[in-house]
């Protein structure tokens, strides 16, 4: 039996077996749940493994040698967040955003030198590969990738005929996202600690919320430019949403990379800093802020006083529910010891095989 959570997928196949148990149920309606939870794995059984030729094609982890291979946990994240059947086209391309992303925090954190990254990140904001023609070759290929994932998002886009408004757009978001990447690359490389405060305004970027709500509106019914001028305004339910990723992920992984290699501060370590406090103490106000978060976003489902559609602010709840999902997870029921599933693919192995694997048996 699977943990609960806070993801309605994966919760769905634990109530099938729950629900069965009980010998009032209604035999046809949970004949009607299994097969349809059958027919639907298969769709994202055939969704993952196209992603997967999509990265072989690409041919980048012998381009690229540094990166993480996350193309299993990419799509099940993108999955977490977006499971119906109609929305196939925002689950693959949403996939393919995170490996990118992946790939792109890699690069910032983990191989390139400063200057490279600043010549990078203009590359980004110019949209010209010709800025980058002294990196190294395994730098271009990477902003390769991006540019492809964009061709393919304006072609998607092409067929409502709003390409022209949707990819200026999402090229803004991408540079948003690889500038705030920057800004954490440069304190690390000057070993400057922010203050807490100031981590967080960053982090609404590289918590890559934004750049992902940008790119699933670009490929839905809803790309307008009232919308994106929404999303790009950050509004109170997508910063919640933004920061329970950026601060989930810090929870989960600063003391992996605060001993493995050079890294910049965490959310952690800005909050003992700006308020003088234990790393115990940080954790504690920590979780205080992102159930205040969760508020916010609970707020804005029920009263909706901005009048957005409800899909969109489904996909800010599916982000914040994925984060919640892949970085809670607590080890060992100590206070700040928590594992990243993203990162660790043993975490995720069941919930994998029972989603997209094992069907339910009739």
């Amino acid at each position: 039996m699977l943990k609960e959570t806070s993801v309605p997928r994966i919760n769905a196949r634990s109530y099938m077996s729950l629900y069965e148990e009980n010998p009032s149920h209604n035999k046809d309606l949970i004949t009607f749940a299994k097969l349809d939870f059958n027919i639907l794995q298969k769709m994202h059984q055939n969704e993952a493994g196209g992603n997967t030729k999509w990265l072989r094609e690409l041919d980048i982890h012998r381009n690229v040698p540094y990166p993480r291979d996350c193309a299993t946990e990419a799509y099940f994240w993108s999955l977490l967040v977006i499971a119906e059947p109609k929305y196939s086209i925002q689950r693959t391309i949403l996939a393919k955003l995170i490996i990118c992303i992946a790939i792109l925090d890699d690069t910032y954190d983990n191989y390139a030198t400063i200057q490279e990254l600043d010549l990078f990140t203009q590359a980004i904001h110019r949209w010209d590969i010709g800025l980058i023609e002294s990196l190294p070759e395994c730098m271009k290929v990477v902003f390769n990738v991006v540019v492809k994932l964009c061709d393919e998002i304006e072609l998607e886009t092409a067929k409502n005929r709003k390409s022209s408004l949707v990819i200026q757009y999402v090229k803004q978001a991408f540079f948003n996202f690889v500038e705030g990447y920057m800004v954490e690359a440069k304190w690390c490389h000057e070993n400057y600690v922010p203050t807490y405060d100031e981590y967080k305004i960053n982090g609404i970027e590289t918590s890559t919320c934004p750049l992902e709500m940008t790119v699933l509106i670009a490929l839905g019914e809803f790309a307008t430019k009232d919308m994106f001028d929404w999303i790009f305004n950050y509004p109170k339910v997508l910063k919640a949403a933004s920061l329970i990723a950026r601060l989930r992920d810090d929870l989960g992984t600063h003391k992996f990379e605060q001993q493995s290699r050079e890294h910049i501060a965490s959310a952690v370590e800005c909050c003992t800093k700006q308020y003088d406090v234990s790393q115990e103490d940080a954790y504690k106000l920590i979780q205080n802020e992102i159930e205040g978060y969760w508020k916010d976003i609970n707020e804005a489902c029920l009263i909706n006083s901005d009048g957005i559609p409800n899909h969109v602010l489904d996909l800010i709840l599916g982000l914040a529910r994925a984060s919640e999902f892949t970085y809670s997870n607590l080890k060992d029921d100590m206070v700040g010891s928590f594992e990243d599933k993203f990162s660790n693919g043993q975490l995720t192995k069941d919930y994998v095989v029972a989603l997209l694997l094992d069907p339910i048996v009739p």
